[in-house]
C-alpha cells in the first residue's frame, strides 16, 4: 500500500513538474507566435494593373493567385481590389516592405520562347514553380520543378516535341531568365530545369516564374508597414478573457466531477502550454478570431474527459468498485473519442488540403486542437487520475454516481423536433429569399465578402489606436451608420486607414466634413478608394469545395467504422441540419457575415459531427447486448437518455469558455 502510494505521488509530481515545465515553455514562446495583422500589423503592398481597365475576370484570377502566392507568408494574409485596376496585398507579422517586394518578385510578363523567336507557352499556363534537389549521377543538383495546366501540358508536349535537343527561352519583362535544353518530349504536365548553381538561385527562378504566371502584369504603387487594426486594450481584454473562461471551465469540472474534474484540470493546463508551443513550431498566424478560437478549444477539450468521467460515473453506478470503474471508463470512451476525433480531423486536413486564406488557417488550429485533446485526454488525465487514486482518493465519493434513469421518450417525439426544424429552415431560406429578391441580399455581408470604401486621413497629429478608437471611429460610425469600423495606422506617419462598407458619394463628402471639422484634418489629405472583399469567389468555392469533400470523407469513415450506411447518411443529414438552422440566426438577426463566420460555420462543423458520434457510438454498443424485448426505437431512446449528460455538460463547459466576452 505505501509502495503504491509513494508511486502514486511520484507519478502526481511528475505531471504537475510536466505542467509546470510546459506551461512555462508555452508561456515563454507566446512572444514567438505570429500575430495576424489586426494584432500587430503588417506590410502592405499595393500593386496596379499596367492594362488600363482589366475585366472583372482578370482581376479575379490575378488576386487569387496573387492570395496563393503570398500564403507562403501567412494563411491570413488578405489579398483584394482597389477601385477599378488596383490590387492590395496586406501580409502580417512582416516589418520589411522591401523585403517581401524582392522576395516576391515583380509581377510582369512572362513567355517561353523557341530558338526562333515564338511563343510557345505563357506565363498563365504555369500551374506552379517550386525549387527543389534531385541525386543524379551520385550528385545533388538544384532544380525548378513547373508543373503546367491542361492546356500549358499540351502546349509544352507539342513545344517539346518540336524543340528536341534545342533551347527553350524564359523570358520575364523582355529579360532572358534561363534557357534549358529539351533533353526528351515531356508529356506528363511536368518538368524539372536544372543547372541551377545554388538552391537560392532554383528558389528566385521559381518566384519569377510563379509571380510572371499571373493574368495581368503589375507595378508597384505604394508599400508600406502599417499598424495593428486593433490596440493593446483589445488585445488585453481577450487574453483576460480566455484566463477568465479557463477558471470558469476547470471550476466546473471539478464541482461536476470532483477527482476527476481535477485530474482533467492537470491535462488542461498542460494543452494550453502544448497549443502555444505549437502554435509557434507549426508558425501558425494567430488573430483576433483565432485567439478566439483557441478560448473556444479551451471548452471543446474537455470534451473527451467529460465522456470519460461520464463513463467512470456509470460504472460506480452499477456497483464496480473505483479502479475497475475508471479503467471500464476509459476503455468504453475510447472508441467514440477515437472516432468522433478521427471524423473532425478528417474534415481539418481535407480544409487544409482545399482551402485557402481564413479556411486554411482554420484547419491548422483545429488539427492542433484534435490531436493535443486526445493526447491530453487518454494519457495525461488517465495518469493523473490513477495517481490521484493511488495517493489515497479511493472512495466512490471522490468520483460521484450515475444511477441508471428512466430512457426519454425522444423519438416519441421526433414530428415535432422534425417540424421546428423544417420551420426554422423554410423561415432561414425565406428571410434570405426576400432579401435577395430586395437587393439587400440573402445575408448581412460585411466588407470581407462585398468589400466597402477606404478613407486615407493624414492627422495633424500622431494617435494612438486607442485614442482612434475612442474618438475617430464613433465619429466615422455616426456618419456612415456602419457598427464595424475597420481602423489601421501606416507606420511612421500620421496617417490612419479607415475601411467601411460602401459609402455612396454623400456618406464619403459628409465623412471628409465632419474629419475637417471636428478633427482639423487638411480636406487636401483625404483620399478615398473602393475595395472588394477580402474572401473572393475563388476562396468561396475552394471554401464550399472543402466541405463537400469533407463531409463525403466523413461519411465514407463513419459508414465503414459503424457498417451502416445508416448511420453515416443520419450523421450527414443532422449536421447539414445544425449549420442550416444557424444560417437562419444569421439571417433574421442580420448578424454580419464575414471570414469569421466561415470559421463559425466550420467549428459547427466539427462540433456537429463529434456530438452525434458520441451517440451513435452508444447505440452501437447498446446493439451489441440488445434483448428480443427491447425494440430499436426503445434502445435508441435509452442511448440518448444515457449519453445526454454528457451533451449537456460539453455544452456548458463550451458556453463557460465564452461566458465572459
Amino acid at each position: 500500500m505505501k509502495s503504491s502510494k509513494g508511486k502514486g505521488l511520484l507519478g502526481l509530481l511528475a505531471i504537475l513538474l510536466c505542467v509546470g515545465l510546459f506551461g512555462y515553455f508555452g508561456y515563454d514562446t507566446m512572444d514567438d507566435i505570429k500575430l495576424g495583422l489586426d494584432l500587430a500589423g503588417g506590410v502592405s503592398i499595393t500593386y496596379q494593373t499596367l492594362k488600363e481597365d482589366p475585366t472583372a475576370e482578370e482581376m479575379s484570377d490575378t488576386i487569387y493567385k496573387l492570395q496563393q502566392r503570398v500564403e507562403k507568408y501567412s494563411t491570413e494574409a488578405e489579398v483584394y481590389q482597389e477601385g477599378g485596376n488596383r490590387i492590395n496585398i496586406d501580409i502580417p507579422g512582416e516589418k520589411d516592405a522591401d523585403a517581401v517586394l524582392m522576395e516576391l518578385g515583380k509581377p510582369g510578363s512572362l513567355v517561353f520562347m523557341d530558338e526562333a523567336g515564338n511563343v510557345i507557352l505563357t506565363g498563365d499556363q504555369v500551374a506552379s514553380a517550386k525549387p527543389g534537389i534531385i541525386e543524379k549521377n551520385g550528385l545533388r543538383e538544384n532544380t525548378v520543378n513547373l508543373t503546367f495546366t491542361q492546356e500549358g501540358a499540351e502546349a509544352f508536349a507539342k513545344a517539346t516535341e518540336e524543340n528536341l535537343g534545342k533551347i527553350i527561352y524564359i523570358i520575364y519583362d523582355n529579360e532572358i531568365k534561363s534557357f534549358p535544353r529539351v533533353n526528351s518530349v515531356i508529356t506528363g504536365g511536368e518538368c524539372y530545369i536544372e543547372g541551377m548553381e545554388s538552391y537560392e538561385e532554383a528558389d528566385n527562378l521559381a518566384a519569377t516564374i510563379r509571380i510572371g504566371s499571373l493574368s495581368l502584369e503589375l507595378e508597384e504603387l505604394r508599400s508600406n508597414v502599417v499598424g495593428a487594426k486593433l490596440g493593446q486594450e483589445a488585445i488585453a481584454t481577450s487574453l483576460r478573457a480566455a484566463a477568465i473562461g479557463f477558471l470558469i471551465v476547470a471550476l466546473f469540472m471539478v464541482l461536476a466531477y470532483r477527482i476527476p474534474g481535477v485530474a482533467s484540470v492537470f491535462a488542461l493546463c498542460l494543452y494550453v502550454g502544448l497549443e502555444l508551443i505549437l502554435l509557434s513550431a507549426f508558425e501558425v498566424t494567430l488573430t483576433l478570431p483565432g485567439i478566439a478560437g483557441i478560448i473556444l478549444s479551451i471548452g471543446m477539450a474537455v470534451d473527451a474527459n467529460v465522456i470519460i468521467f461520464t463513463r467512470i460515473k456509470e460504472e460506480v453506478g452499477v456497483g464496480k468498485t473505483v479502479r475497475s470503474a475508471v479503467k471500464t471508463g476509459f476503455s468504453k470512451a475510447l472508441s467514440a473519442i477515437i472516432d468522433g476525433n478521427v471524423t473532425t480531423l478528417i474534415a481539418a486536413v481535407v480544409l487544409f488540403w482545399r482551402g485557402s486564406g481564413t479556411v486554411k488557417g482554420f484547419a491548422s488550429t483545429l488539427a492542433i486542437g484534435i490531436i493535443l485533446s486526445m493526447f491530453t485526454a487518454m494519457f495525461v488525465t488517465k495518469g493523473a487520475l490513477y495517481a490521484l487514486y493511488a495517493v489515497g482518493f479511493q472512495d466512490a465519493k471522490f468520483y460521484g454516481v450515475k444511477k441508471a434513469v428512466k430512457p426519454v421518450g425522444f423519438l416519441g417525439r421526433k414530428k415535432v423536433f422534425f417540424a421546428i426544424s423544417i420551420a426554422a429552415i423554410v423561415l432561414g431560406w425565406g428571410v434570405m429569399g426576400m432579401g435577395a429578391a430586395s437587393g439587400k441580399g440573402a445575408l448581412n455581408y460585411g466588407m470581407d465578402f462585398k468589400g466597402g470604401t477606404s478613407t486615407n486621413v493624414t492627422f495633424n497629429e500622431d494617435m494612438s489606436l486607442e485614442e482612434i478608437s475612442a474618438t475617430v471611429v464613433p465619429a466615422v460610425e455616426k456618419v456612415t451608420g456602419d457598427p464595424e469600423v475597420q481602423t489601421q495606422k501606416v507606420a511612421g506617419t500620421n496617417e490612419v486607414i479607415i475601411k467601411t462598407k460602401t459609402l455612396s458619394v454623400e456618406q464619403r463628402q459628409a465623412l471628409n466634413q465632419t474629419l475637417v471639422e471636428e478633427f482639423g484634418v487638411d480636406a487636401q489629405l483625404i483620399t478615398a478608394e473602393s475595395i472588394s472583399g477580402a474572401v473572393s469567389q475563388e476562396m468561396k468555392k475552394d471554401a464550399v469545395v472543402a466541405v463537400i469533400i469533407s463531409t463525403v470523407c466523413m461519411l465514407i469513415y463513419i459508414w465503414f467504422r459503424f457498417k451502416d450506411i445508416r448511420f453515416a447518411a443520419s450523421a450527414v443529414l443532422a449536421l447539414v441540419h445544425d449549420v442550416l438552422v444557424v444560417l437562419t440566426f444569421y439571417a433574421v438577426a442580420k448578424w454580419s457575415v464575414g471570414s469569421t463566420f466561415i470559421a463559425c460555420m466550420l467549428t459547427i462543423v466539427g462540433y456537429s459531427i463529434n456530438a452525434t458520434i458520441v451517440i451513435f457510438d452508444r447505440i452501437r454498443e447498446n446493439l451489441r447486448e440488445k434483448s428480443h424485448k427491447e425494440s430499436l426505437e426503445d434502445l435508441v431512446n435509452r442511448s440518448i437518455t444515457e449519453t445526454f449528460t454528457r451533451s449537456i455538460n460539453t455544452s456548458l463547459t463550451t458556453f463557460g469558455s465564452l461566458l465572459y466576452p
